[in-house]
């Protein structure tokens, strides 16, 4: 386990979080987000249709540029951002540059994050230094689960990762693999998109909720967790035998 060392509280170790978070406030200020609904995409579907056909790989580059810059923000609307990127470049292309922009925005809130956040939680007490520890010990496994199955936020999981203070490996290596499926539902549902548009009905985001698609995932998500089975019950085992 690597320990996360207490360091200063200064103000420098925020500034890259502030950074962020004043870049989210004046995305939302200038009007931003009334961009990322359904209504807004499926009138403008056609131009930036138009836009991908023209631009090839830049316009791919773009889509990932603006991805991740709004995982970055922390803005919602990345789940129908993915569905329009299946839309325009195909469901496992759109699922793919999806994940590489979810995964560099996710990257670079992790690291703000923990620069400025790491280690203050071993100043609250014992307890709350165990569950960080543990966290810690078991990040991959932990960190698959949250992105296999998005019980919480995305930023939120984030935050947290962040504050605990993960390996950067783990945290990339987790959240890369960890959100391929749910992605790529989303993805596919990009190729009904036009459909929805005609019959005026949003994208059915509680997809995930059914059980044939819920089932299996749950399933990833409990193989993810065998390995932190293991090491309990080793260590369990290792401490009867003495």
């Amino acid at each position: 386990m690597a320990d996360v060392k207490q360091r200063p509280v200064t103000a420098r170790r925020f500034v890259p979080l502030g950074m962020l978070i004043a870049a989210a406030g004046l995305f939302v200020a200038l009007g931003g987000h009334r961009y990322l609904t359904f209504a807004a995409l499926a009138e403008n579907r056609e131009f930036l249709f138009e836009l991908v056909k023209r631009g090839g790989s830049l316009a791919a580059l773009g889509y990932i540029l603006a991805y991740a810059g709004l995982v970055t923000l922390s803005i919602p609307g990345a789940a129908l951002l993915t569905i329009v990127g299946g839309y325009l470049f195909g469901p496992w292309l759109g699922a793919a540059y999806a994940v590489v922009g979810a995964t560099l925005g996710a990257t670079i809130v992790f690291l703000a994050v923990r620069t400025g956040l790491a280690g203050l939680l071993a100043r609250t007490g014992p307890r709350v230094r165990r569950i960080e520890a543990g966290f810690r010990d078991n990040g991959l496994s932990y960190l698959l689960v949250l992105r296999l199955i998005p019980i919480f936020p995305f930023w939120l999981v984030n935050l947290v990762a962040g504050v605990v203070g993960l390996r950067l490996w783990v945290y990339v290596l987790g959240t890369f693999f960890g959100i391929i499926p749910v992605t790529l539902i989303y993805a596919s549902l990009g190729n009904g998109f036009g459909t929805l548009v005609a019959e005026g009905r949003p994208p059915d985001l509680a997809i995930l909720l059914h059980p044939s698609v819920f089932l299996p995932i749950l399933g990833l998500a409990t193989l993810a967790l065998l390995p932190v089975v293991y090491r309990r019950r080793r260590r369990r085992l290792g401490g009867a035998s003495e």
